[in-house]
Parts: structure tokens; C-alpha cells; sequence
């Protein structure tokens, strides 16, 4: 007996694949529409992290904004002191600053030399230091020579000490103060009292 063979069904007829797209190449940063000096007035604005009262640009670690040909800025940074741990605060605050006002491209650099020296801090960054209850450090007579000669000096401040500006209270305005501690809350900072009024002040020290 023979058994009947199914006749088998014909395969369909294949389908051509189609080729994948090109990768879209990546759009290349937009030059910003603002100018150098109106993004070095956005990036002045920025609080400092240690001391909020002042801006940037009033504590005089913000240098310079240059923009580049193809729409990257580059904002050079000088920190209070070699290591200072608020840098990255700094840089992570001033990036998303400027990104809010359409910079995509940003890079902050840390810059060294010259050093920064508390005579760059402005008069309004020294009027608001006064204001918060920290006495504001004295003026320097002339750029300290490298390397910095340290030495320690007396722990009380009286009107009249020869050749020695006046340290001066910032709640009483007395000059007779005395030092507690060479460090406060800031390593920048250290903790006097006036022998006046008896309150205890920060003073942001001479560099």
C-alpha cells in the first residue's frame, strides 16, 4: 500500500532588509549670545560656598571668562589658598550658572599664579564682611615675596600699635581686641573678642 505524499508548502518570497540609517552626526556647540564680559558678570554672581555673604566676584577668585571660537568658555578660577576644598563647589556652581543661560560647552581651570591675595576682595565684598559681624581683613603695603615668610604676631590688637593697622571690632568698632583662636569656622578665618563690648567676632585673615 502506497501512502500518499503531502505536497509541501513553498516558502515566502524573502524580504530585503533595509539598510540602517546613518549616524546623525553630533551638533556642534552654539557660540553663546552673550559676550565675555556680561558671562563674567554671570559667573561673579555666584555665592561663595564658605562665605555666602559675598560673591565671587566681590572675594576677587574669578579672573577671567574667555570664549572660544567654537562657542566653549573658559572660566579661570584662583582659590583662597592652594587646596582649598570649596573649588569644586565653586566650579560645580558657575557651570550651572551658565548653563541656565544656554552655555553648553564649559570648562574652569584653576589658576595659580598670581596668587590670590585678600587685597583682592572689593570694597562691597569688605562693606558686606563688616555688615555679617566679620571684621574684614587689613590692606597689605606691598605683594608679599615668594616664598611667604610666616610669622606669628601679638594676640591683642590696641588703637595706637606702632606701625600696625588697627583691627577693629565690627559690632562696636573698638580696636581693642584680642585673638582666641588662629582658625575659626573657615580655615581663612580666625576667632577674636573685643575687650569693648565683649563679643566674640571672626576676622578674615591677611594673606
Amino acid at each position: 500500500m502506497v501512502t500518499p505524499t503531502t505536497p509541501s508548502t513553498p516558502s515566502p518570497p524573502s524580504t530585503p532588509s533595509t539598510p540602517s540609517p546613518s549616524p546623525t552626526p553630533p551638533t556642534p556647540p552654539t557660540p553663546p549670545t552673550l559676550s565675555e564680559a556680561e558671562l563674567l558678570r554671570l559667573a561673579g554672581s555666584v555665592p561663595d560656598p564658605e562665605l555666602p555673604v559675598l560673591t565671587l566676584e566681590e572675594l576677587g577668585v574669578l579672573r577671567a571668562v574667555h570664549v572660544g571660537s567654537a562657542g566653549s568658555v573658559e572660566v579661570e578660577l584662583t582659590p583662597t589658598y592652594t587646596g582649598c576644598p570649596a573649588v569644586e563647589a565653586m566650579s560645580s556652581d558657575i557651570e550651572r550658572v551658565l548653563r541656565e543661560h544656554g552655555v553648553r560647552e564649559i570648562s574652569v581651570h584653576t589658576v595659580l599664579t598670581p596668587a590670590w591675595s585678600t587685597d583682592d576682595i572689593s570694597p562691597e565684598g569688605r562693606r558686606k564682611l563688616r555688615e555679617s559681624g566679620i571684621a574684614p581683613p587689613r590692606a597689605t603695603r606691598a605683594p608679599a615675596p615668594a616664598p611667604v615668610p610666616l610669622t606669628l604676631g601679638p594676640t591683642r590688637t590696641i588703637t595706637g600699635a606702632p606701625d600696625t593697622e588697627p583691627l577693629r571690632c565690627p559690632r562696636c568698632g573698638s580696636a581693642d581686641t584680642e585673638l582666641l583662636s588662629r582658625f575659626s569656622s573657615t580655615a581663612c578665618k580666625a576667632l577674636r573678642r573685643c575687650l569693648s563690648c565683649r563679643e566674640p567676632f571672626d576676622h578674615f585673615k591677611e594673606l
